[in-house]
């Protein structure tokens, strides 16, 4: 009989990959705003409801739900919901477990690369440094703090943090948003350029939940980025090199990004590197650790999919 996996954050592009990559393995559940199939079940997290057979003999829970980070500025009501869509979500879960008195096999909670703070230095992180102290690096400390209290109340033999880099996928997320203006004609780097971009391919992000459900060493946190790092200004220069288009606008300045994003401007303009050798060393590959090959997978080998 088939292990139950469930699965948060049912629409996300991460859950929707890692979902058909283990399908034949497990069976698959959802927790969404809206059963629109079977194997989907509701939840209202701002008011703490959710449909409690979700969890009959669930083995795993794989929690992706978090509101985007990059979709809106960043107001007062605004970073509440970035926390809340993360942290209430977990507490939500935890409360159902223990309620109905099941533990997990493991409890694996998505997770943020900006643990470390939004801060360009040369410094390569590793998962035993503290975290920053800007907002972001405060979304993933209590995110990961939620975690946790599956572990130190007894709810789940392990509890793995995948703190992630950016996705780079043709599907969503931040490469579908450069595409536009490199396709154009138009792209540039933003501010300096000199930022670095910690990145992950979508295959190989999906592949470090797969290890992580399978691999019961794998326990704690997990930098979830590619071993080759790569700048802002590096990352666009290869989306333009792969697409074969010109690139000759000047840097978008740091004000005009300031003043379209506000704080969250601060998320495109500063970055570190981060080391994956902890996952390296837990025995996984990465199929794109390149990022020119990672690139061509997606924008030209994929197009046709």
């Amino acid at each position: 009989m088939k292990e139950i996996v469930l699965i948060t954050g049912a629409g996300g592009m991460i859950a929707r990959e890692l979902s058909k990559k283990i399908e034949k393995e497990y069976t698959v559940r959802f927790l969404t705003r809206k059963k629109k199939h079977d194997h989907d079940f509701e939840w209202d997290i701002k008011n703490g409801i959710i449909d409690e057979s979700a969890l009959d003999n669930v083995s795993h829970i794989i929690h992706l739900a978090g509101a985007n980070i990059s979709e809106k500025r960043w107001t007062d009501e605004r970073k509440k919901e970035l926390i809340s869509s993360r942290v209430d979500s977990a507490g939500l879960l935890l409360k159902t477990l223990r309620k109905k008195n099941i533990k997990l096999k493991s409890f694996i909670s998505a997770s943020g690369i900006n643990y470390y703070g939004t801060v360009t230095t040369n410094t390569i992180y590793t998962e035993e440094d503290p975290p920053g102290n800007d907002f972001l690096s405060e979304v993933v400390v209590l995110w990961e703090r939620a975690a946790d209290d599956f572990k130190e109340q007894n709810l789940a033999e392990r509890v793995v943090k995948i703190r992630t880099a950016v996705v780079l996928s043709k599907e969503d997320g931040a490469l579908k948003k450069m595409l536009p203006t490199i396709q154009y004609g138009i792209g540039s780097a933003l501010g300096s350029g000199k930022q670095y971009m910690p990145w992950i391919h979508i295959d190989d992000i999906c592949s470090i939940y797969e290890a992580a459900l399978k691999n019961t060493n794998i326990d704690g946190a997990y930098n979830a980025v590619s071993p080759q790092h790569t700048t802002n200004e590096n990352l666009t220069k290869k989306i333009a090199e792969v697409l074969k288009k010109p690139l000759f606008m000047p840097n978008v300045p740091s004000f005009v990004l300031k003043l379209m994003f506000g704080e969250l401007a601060d998320a495109l303009l500063e970055g570190s590197r981060a080391s994956s050798q902890k996952i390296l060393n837990s025995g996984f590959q990465f199929q794109f650790p390149d990022l020119k090959k990672a690139l061509e997978n997606l924008l030209i080998h994929n197009q046709t999919k």
